[in-house]
């Protein structure tokens, strides 16, 4: 997932020596939207390999412009800068942490800021809300219907997207009990190759 520079996904958006290449404990991987391969195979995830990183900013936000114009929907300056900051680094951040980013760049200082680009991101698919981090990560598949699931970096908090079913026991039983099933949340914890290296 991610080194343990400082900053280290921001670097490779300032630093135009940086190539855009993110390094991370694994062979390179092109990013997909799908999430797997021509077999139907899962692909590795980006955030778990050495990869062009600026390829995935310049994908999403180009799908994210393209869903928005078949949608009608606006992705106003604030709410394009949020997505923005949530794609520097293949990590979840906090709301409080965003809204530092949006103040120190003259966007507001109020919560609502925030919290209104983050709502409008995650009704519409284009972010994720990390519940055992309270955090918010960009949607890697944007305007692909899924159902998300994280695998978590419980050392250095990267966060790595891929697709998970509702676990099939878990509809019968929903059924018995009457409830119905509106989403459901995957998200394992572990250590990401970076860090089992560092372990080892």
């Amino acid at each position: 997932m991610q080194t343990h520079e400082a900053n280290p996904a921001r670097k490779d958006l300032d630093d135009p020596s940086d190539e855009g290449e993110v390094p991370h404990g694994g062979a390179s991987v092109e990013c997909c939207a799908s999430g797997h391969g021509t077999d139907g195979a899962p692909l590795p995830s980006p955030a778990m390999q050495t990869h062009d990183h600026q390829d995935c900013v310049t994908r999403v936000i180009d799908t994210v412009e393209n869903v928005c114009t078949e949608r009608g929907l606006k992705l106003t300056p604030v709410r394009r800068r949020v997505l923005e900051v949530l794609l520097e680094n293949h990590a979840a951040m906090g709301a409080y942490e965003i809204l530092r980013r949006l103040d120190e760049e003259g966007m507001g200082a109020q919560p609502p800021v925030a919290y209104r680009a983050l709502d409008f991101l995650e009704k519409n698919g284009f972010a994720h809300k990390i519940e055992r981090l309270n955090a918010f990560v960009a949607c890697m598949h944007p305007g692909v219907g899924h159902a998300p699931a994280f695998m978590i970096c419980r050392n250095c908090k990267a966060v790595a997207e891929g697709h998970a079913e509702p676990p099939e026991n878990l509809t019968p039983w929903a059924e018995a009990s009457g409830f119905r099933i509106e989403r459901t949340v995957v998200e394992a914890i572990g250590l990401c190759p970076s860090c089992q290296n560092d372990a080892a």
